[in-house]
């Protein structure tokens, strides 16, 4: 596993740095990602089994709030991102927590050649969708589980339902999120991310879809993968 330098798109690090400072602000921009936060964090207990004591790895962690949370249950938490910005507050909150994260600026490509195997638990979530190639994030974390260790996605559906509900709603209509947050284009369906998975060496257990109600302010987790979905992996073990 090499690095791929060119598996970044700079106006995507802008875009999050310039919204750097109102991260952990639940009533920002990032209100979603706070939002969701505990349904993911305890869905991916719930496949992965108790974090305390596990080697976890979490890719695009931005500001850090999946890798603070995570850390929080016991876990030893490596967060990873290319935005210098991003990665100051995390580093900053996590002083003013108490909660121990390492956070390192470095692209998973190259992580995965320095530190292969080296981790029980892989997270990579609503980052696919931003960068150019994310079959090459996906084969890094492979690369980067131990066999017998989980791999963690979420992403969004590519079709008219999440154009209009993650696109026009969510950043026009409710404004939920900055406009020009997601370029529909860069979307997955479940079957693509499905397919780079397994050709990862993966093997694909668990897809679960996000719902959000406007008239509660309330996420669920749902059968539904129409918009936004998480998909568990596990890399098996060797014969």
């Amino acid at each position: 596993m090499t690095a791929t330098p060119s598996n970044v798109n700079a106006a995507e690090l802008a875009k999050f740095s310039a919204l750097a400072s109102r991260w952990w602000d639940p009533t920002s921009e990032f209100k979603p990602l706070h939002a969701i936060n505990p349904l993911r964090l305890n869905w991916i207990e719930e496949i992965a089994g108790p974090l305390a004591g596990r080697r976890i790895l979490d890719v695009g962690c931005g500001g850090g709030i999946l890798s603070e949370s995570m850390a929080a249950k016991g876990a030893n938490v490596t967060g990873i991102d290319l935005a210098d910005k991003p990665l100051s507050v995390a580093r900053l909150h996590s002083l003013e927590s108490g909660v121990k994260v390492e956070y390192r600026r470095i692209a998973v490509e190259t992580l995965a050649s320095e530190k292969p195997g080296q981790f029980d638990v892989v997270t990579c979530m609503e980052m696919l969708e931003h960068v150019p190639d994310p079959a090459s994030v996906v084969r890094a974390c492979s690369t980067l589980v131990k066999p017998g260790g989980h791999v963690f996605l979420s992403t969004l559906n590519r079709n008219l339902k999440s154009f209009l509900q993650a696109i026009v709603a969510a950043e026009f209509v409710l404004r939920l999120l900055p406009r020009g947050t997601h370029d529909y284009e860069q979307f997955l369906k479940p079957s693509e991310l499905a397919s780079a998975a397994r050709g990862a060496g993966l093997n694909v257990t668990h897809l679960q879809g996000f719902t959000y109600n406007p008239l509660t302010d309330v996420y669920s987790l749902t059968p539904n993968t129409d918009v936004n979905y998480l998909m568990a992996t596990y890399r098996p073990l060797a014969n």
